[in-house]
């Protein structure tokens, strides 16, 4: 954005990290998912084991093409929050982001959980008693202080290799199962479908599969910080959902055929269940690859479980700092480091509940428990994703995701569809059938309910709308009031939602601060350029008239969705539309003009001026005439152009969603 009208001038850029950064956090929870889940997953499936992991790997295929077709849509961090909240409202989003919140917690636990056991490798006591108590207290604080130092480009870096070295060494088993180990024959003999294994089973253990689908929540969680083009998202869904589909299919058919099943039950789910990529190494006959694999499979096991944890904590600071700027829930959570500007109270509570969650070291009881979260998570991802494509049909779409069906004019997508219907059934099997996922799961629900409840009303904010807390009041910072009154031209294009929703944190910013009493206002105007043949009062067509409204309409809608803030609209006409939205903002008596700069540069977030305008951004001539000329502050929002890049995920720490000033 350029903000005139200043005496000082200051530039700021937003970072941008490159596509290692998105890999990294996308990819290590892809890779520590086989490490937590396979035994638990071969407990409830048995034979079925990789039919299980096939089938969670194509509803990864889905939920894949459904997060990132949203995170291109609305560029904001917090995943499925953020879907739900453009989609339907802030009720709804909090339920989502509710939901993987208690996924991301369980996650941390089972990662760090899993990480003893596969210690056990070099010496067993490392994975029980008081010394794994001990190792569990390390890694988590090891975490917790990582993740409030920030998360550089060169970590990532470091973690994206060690995600290539194991999904190579994954591949690499796969390749000598099949030389040593494969026996279809006992494969398909264990088989009894009802008895061995039970429907029941069969829908809990692919509930469990779905762990995989954290990742994404966790990238999409971090978007606008790295810039992605099309083809870069097409390849990001290609290439994690293949890498799915082959390493989790692949490991589930040699882990069975190395610890196959006998009278309906596998080693992998006793004597491996924590840590059961170790049974695939047992099931070697030859003693050199038996234990060269098993060092190897515990050394990268650890290290990757490790980073898995530190993503996950990422992704999981990131969604609970977007529900604290939100007032879902209470702001002082959200609270930001004075130095490193992470949110370090939400770290230290998400350590405490992790550390209470793994010290009793039952994986299996945290898995259950997951699936009641990401199966809720995945279908309000998928069904926000389908009604976007009914309440935003023309907006621009980065990445739209393929095979659509046209119902009453507008264009349905089939995957999320699709992906809609199986979470739901998945979902509602889960509940049903296990009591430990039904009581625990409605249990935190209800508990995150009555929080927003009773935050949201005892505060003065509805149920539905936007409210937005400043960078500054989570950082203790006093902060001045200003933009209590904003004009906002619009003009029919799509960037229209861009500038409402610019000023509608700024206005709902200055509802906040102490000593305003009120509603901050918007003036949305639609600007009409009357030529010099015209008289100036000429009756202008009724497609014009018809255009207005419909823009001012809108405009209003988005404005509103803020707490505290009131959207007037208005027409006005003129010779210029410089000189008309000067005139109008003086008469008007506001703070700040926030307008859109006629042709979208590339730089994201923007830059911030005084007095004067940047020669690297392309502005038309109306925004540079009210930058010389208005009497107060000027904000041009200038967003990447969706044809060249667009941001899709990650970023050193949580940024607020207001922009700065």
């Amino acid at each position: 954005m350029i903000e005139g009208g200043q005496p000082t001038t200051k530039q700021t850029f937003s970072r941008e990290l490159g596509s290692p950064m998105l890999f990294s956090v996308l990819y290590t929870v892809i890779a520590s998912a086989i490490y937590i889940c396979l035994g638990v997953v071969a407990g409830y499936a048995l034979g079925l084991t990789p039919l299980v992991f096939l089938a969670g790997g194509l509803m990864f295929v889905l939920a894949a093409m459904t997060y990132v077709e949203a995170s291109s849509l609305h560029q904001e961090r917090g995943g499925s929050t953020v879907f739900a909240r453009f989609a339907f409202n802030e009720f709804w989003s909090f339920v989502a982001g509710w939901a993987i919140l208690l996924d991301y917690v369980i996650l941390l636990a089972a990662a760090v959980l899993s990480a003893t056991s596969y210690l056990q490798a070099f010496w067993a006591r490392l994975g029980e008693g008081a010394l794994e108590n001990v190792l569990i207290v390390a890694i988590l604080l090891y975490i917790a202080v990582r993740n409030i130092r920030g998360f550089s480009t060169t970590r990532s870096r470091r973690i994206a290799v060690l995600v290539v070295a194991d999904i190579l060494l994954q591949l690499a088993l796969i390749g000598l199962g099949v030389i040593f180990l494969l026996q279809p024959d006992t494969l398909i003999s264990s088989i009894e479908l009802g008895s061995s294994p039970t429907v029941q089973n069969l829908i809990v253990a692919l509930g469990i599969a779905t762990v995989v689908s954290t990742g994404l929540e966790s990238a999409s969680g971090l978007s606008g910080e790295v810039r992605v083009g099309r083809a870069g998202l097409r390849r990001l869904v290609t290439s994690s959902s293949l890498t799915v589909i082959i390493v989790y299919t692949g490991i589930a058919i040699v882990a069975i055929s190395a610890q196959p099943v006998i009278d309906g039950r596998t080693a992998l789910s006793s004597t491996y269940k924590d840590a059961p990529m170790l049974g695939v190494a047992a099931g070697f006959d030859q003693p050199w690859l038996a234990q060269g694999s098993r060092f190897v499979i515990a050394a990268i096991a650890v290290v990757t479980l490790i980073a898995a944890a530190n993503s996950t904590m990422l992704g999981l600071s990131r969604l609970a700092y977007s529900l604290s700027t939100h007032r879902q829930i209470p702001s002082a959570i959200g609270r930001l480091h004075s130095t490193r500007f992470t949110p370090w109270v939400l770290i230290v509570i998400a350590s405490l509940v992790a550390l209470a969650l793994a010290l009793p070291g039952d994986l299996e009881l945290l898995l259950n428990v997951y699936a009641f979260g990401a199966l809720l998570g995945l279908a309000i991802a998928h069904a926000s994703v389908v009604r976007l494509r009914i309440t935003e049909p023309d907006r621009p779409r980065p990445y739209s995701m393929p095979f659509n069906i046209r119902i009453g004019g507008k264009s349905l997508p089939l995957p999320a569809l699709l992906g809609l219907v199986l979470s739901a059934l998945v979902w509602v099997s889960v509940v049903w059938t296990h009591p430990s996922a039904r009581w625990v799961g409605f249990g935190w629900i209800a508990a995150g309910l009555l929080l927003y409840l009773v935050y949201r009303l005892s505060s003065g904010k509805t149920l539905t709308k936007r409210v937005t807390v400043p960078r500054k009041a989570l950082r203790g910072e006093p902060i001045e009031v200003e933009y209590e009154a904003i004009l906002v031209p619009i003009t029919g294009s799509v960037l229209d939602d861009d500038i409402m929703q610019t000023a509608g944190r700024l206005a709902a910013e200055a509802s906040e601060e102490e000593g305003f009493d009120g509603e901050s206002r918007i003036e949305a105007i639609w600007v009409t350029e009357v030529p010099m043949s015209l008289p100036i009062d000429a009756r202008l067509p009724e497609e014009e008239a018809r255009r207005a409204r419909t823009a001012l309409a809108r405009a209003k809608a988005v404005g509103e969705e803020y707490d505290n803030v009131q959207v007037d609209t208005a027409r006005a006409r003129g010779r210029r539309a410089g000189q008309t939205i000067i005139a109008e903002a003086q008469r008007r008596g506001v703070q700040a003009i926030v307008l859109a700069a006629e042709e979208p540069t590339g730089i994201s977030g923007g830059a911030v001026l005084g007095g004067a305008y940047s020669s690297d951004l392309v502005i038309g001539d109306t925004a540079r005439y009210v930058l010389a000329n208005a009497h107060c502050t000027v904000i041009v929002t200038a967003p990447p152009s969706g044809d060249r890049a667009v941001s899709a995920a990650a970023g050193d720490e949580p940024e607020p969603e207001a922009p700065e000033r």
